[in-house]
């Protein structure tokens, strides 16, 4: 395969990511779909989760991954590279979308580790109060369903978080597998050059 047509390949899945990431990173400011949590969140009160605030999503999944990929499908005119400063480029690009892909993973892995922000009770603690009741918890909220119960409000706040940091996990993968192949692609485009159709 020509490497602009490889270049092509990993640059629309890219534009997809990219768009999945933003998107979910923004639904996180909403928990049960609700504008009043974010309208109430702040530093001595916290209504929304500190990972949710660092915009992994946002800036690493998505803005850093949507200017390499745009770049990426620039190289890949007419399924052919540009030229070899193109795909020399293209891999100083992709390294961005690297570091944007692995932010994002990071803030995803941490978000789903520590849990949400909710007001919750429990037998241990009666009386409902905001915080994250996952955070210090001896056994693991996502391996054990019942506590997820303690979350009273936002409703369902567990089920939201694990799905959109789930998600944001998998296409921060996905953005690094693609970026790092990019690289990879961007290397053999700079050292072989351009590719041309025979006629």
């Amino acid at each position: 395969m020509c490497t602009g047509a490889c270049s092509k390949f990993i640059a629309i899945p890219l534009y997809v990511l990219a768009l999945v990431s933003a998107i979910c990173n923004i639904m996180l400011f909403f928990p049960d779909f609700d504008t009043q949590y974010a309208s109430e969140d702040n530093e001595e009160d916290p209504r929304l989760t500190d990972e949710v605030k660092y915009m992994g999503g946002f800036i690493g999944g998505g803005i850093m991954v949507i200017i390499p990929a745009i770049h990426i499908h620039l190289t890949s005119a007419k399924n052919c590279c540009a030229n070899r400063c193109g795909m020399f480029l293209s891999i100083g690009f992709a390294g961005l979308g690297v570091l944007g892909a692995i932010f994002s993973l990071s803030v995803a892995s941490v978000g789903l580790s520590n849990g949400p922000v909710c007001q919750w009770s429990n037998t241990e603690s009666p009386t409902p109060s905001w915080g994250r009741p996952f955070l210090n918890s001896n056994d693991s909220y996502l391996n054990n369903k019942e506590m997820w119960d303690w979350c009273k409000v936002p409703e369902n706040v567990v089920e939201f978080n694990v799905a959109l940091f789930s998600t944001l996990l998998v296409a921060a993968i996905l953005e690094l597998i693609l970026c790092a192949i990019q690289m990879v692609n961007g290397l053999f485009g700079c050292i072989c050059g351009t590719c041309t159709d025979k006629e």
